[in-house]
């Protein structure tokens, strides 16, 4: 209790945090790793914390009391300079913006991909035309024995 009390977690610091988990009658730990996005209630016993982090391209968020049982421990994995805010949930729409943006220049690349591959297809066509018409040519000028 006095060891979380004391724990120094910010909003910008990225942390990680070691739950446990049951499933069929077993525990486990299992670690979530993300960015510090708020801490709410000071050191009370209703302190809260809000950690977000990128899993398979989705972002996905936990808000864990301090003081909860199911924490086994919590680890500072980074800490920035200097954060100018105290909750960050700003981040959550630019990190949303910056998937888009990608996600658009990724369109692009496949529309210009795709042009060069249609423009690229009628001269095959007449590749391919050309060289049956020599193949049949061919067959046509061999005696039949």
């Amino acid at each position: 209790m006095e060891q979380r009390k004391n724990l120094d977690i910010k909003s910008g610091d990225t942390i990680r945090v070691w739950q446990r988990i049951e499933e069929k009658g077993k525990t486990r730990l299992q670690v979530f790793e993300g960015l510090v996005l708020a801490r709410k209630h000071g050191t009370e016993a209703g302190a809260s914390f809000t950690v977000r982090k990128i899993s398979g391209g989705v972002g996905v968020e936990l808000t864990l009391p301090l003081y909860s049982p199911k924490i086994e421990k919590i680890e500072l994995a980074k800490r920035p300079r200097n954060v100018r805010r105290a909750k960050l949930y700003y981040l959550r729409e630019k990190a949303a913006k910056a998937v888009r943006k990608k996600m658009k220049q990724m369109r692009q690349v496949d529309k210009v991909l795709m042009e060069k591959v249609a423009d690229s297809a009628p001269e095959k066509e007449n590749q391919d035309q050309e060289s049956e018409e020599k193949k049949t040519e061919q067959t046509k000028e061999e005696p039949k024995e």
